[in-house]
This record gives C-alpha cells, structure tokens and sequence, in this order.
C-alpha cells in the first residue's frame, strides 16, 4: 500500500520547509502543507513543494457557505492536491460543493473534530454527547455528500472504518510510545493507526523537530 506517513512541515520558512522535505523524502509518503505555511507562500510556495517530487497534502479545512467554499476549491485545482480538507461542519451542501469543484484526482475529506479537542471542548461549543459519536454523525454526512473520506483521530478511526470500508482516513495527532503530546488531546501510536484502519498518518513535530528528521522517520516506517 505504500508509505502511509505524510510529514506535516508547519513553517512559514520555504527554504526550511524545502530542506525538511528532502531530508525525509525517501522514508515519508508525502507532505502535509497547511495553513501556516499556505498563508506566507500560497500556490506558489505549494508548487514550490511539489518539486520535490512527494504528493502534497493540502490542509486549509475550508469552511464557509457553499459557493465561497466551492470558488476556492477551483482556485486550488491546477495544484491538483493529492489531498484537500474542508470541515465536515459546513453542512452537505458545502461538502458536495467541494467535491464538484476539486480537481479529478485530489481526495477531498472532512476534517470531524480537532484532535486537539476533547469531550468537554465538544459541549462548550453546544454540541451533546460524546467525541466519538460526534465524529461518526459527520462521517456519515461526508460519506452522504460523495467525500473521499474524512480526517478523526485514532481512537474513532476504528468504528468510522468499519461503518465506511472504501474511506479515506486520514489521522493526525499520531505520537510514538514514550513522546511528548504538545497540543494534541486524543492521540494514538502510528502502528495503533494503521491497526485500526487509518489510510494516512499525519506526523509532524516526532519527525521534523528531531535532531535528525531523517532517521526519525525511518524509525518510525520501522515500527509499521
């Protein structure tokens, strides 16, 4: 199936980005490129990236009424992503949208809920019940909408993986055995992830802020 690892490189700095990309570009199977980075370079700085020769993740979790959400995805299309997010809470309407306007062979997903939230962030916002039914409420409004899959983290993937086969599940938030969690609520190990049904790993700050990213991804292949 092929390495299922996308390093997410979260830096404004291109030279940075560029130079963390080819170090880890024989052990990684693409990069993630999100809003950090797309803010300071946009679709040049993306173009930029795919020189590299790795299929890039685009990760702007778009989220706004459906004609501006659908407009911006067309902007996107002559990067040709090999992966795009939008936020499954936009609605069916916005999510359908986007899937129209994206080009042929981009995976359009719906970002669920944020790893980086939890149970009680969920009722703050209004939301009843728990974290894991909320995820599996909008993988189904994405799978409704014709997504290719959607983006939960590694303790929901099992249970959306079994309700949908032919998804996509992309899970961030994926942290080693004895690393350190930073911002992240709900995280699981790479090799929990790929068990439980996950299609891309997402890993960031384990690989690109090691003293030597390279070897830290292989490390990483090596558990899997």
């Amino acid at each position: 199936m092929g390495n299922r690892i996308f390093v997410a490189i979260d830096t404004p700095d291109l030279e940075r980005a560029r130079l963390l990309a080819q170090r880890v570009r024989h052990h990684v199977g693409g990069i993630k490129l999100g809003l950090e980075f797309f803010c300071a370079h946009g679709p040049a700085g993306v173009r930029a990236m795919e020189e590299i020769g790795l299929p890039v993740f685009l990760d702007l979790k778009l989220h706004d009424i459906p004609n501006t959400v659908a407009k911006a995805v067309q902007s996107l299309a002559p990067l040709a992503p090999a992966v795009l997010t939008v936020h499954a809470s936009g609605g069916r309407a916005m999510l359908e949208d986007a899937k129209a306007a994206a080009h042929p062979s981009t995976k359009v997903v719906a970002v669920t809920m944020l790893t980086s939230l939890d149970d009680g962030d969920l009722a703050a916002t209004g939301v009843s019940g728990s974290a894991h039914d909320h995820v599996l409420r909008l993988s189904d409004l994405a799978r409704e909408a014709g997504l290719d899959g959607i983006v939960c983290s590694g303790a929901e993937v099992k249970s959306a993986h079994q309700a949908w086969p032919k998804g996509y599940f992309v899970v961030p938030g994926v942290r080693l055995a004895d690393g350190a969690v930073g911002d992240q609520k709900r995280v699981v190990t790479p090799r929990a992830a790929i068990d439980a049904g996950a299609s891309m790993l997402v890993i960031g700050r384990p690989i690109t802020q090691a003293e030597d990213p390279d070897a830290a991804a292989r490390a990483i292949v090596a558990t899997l």
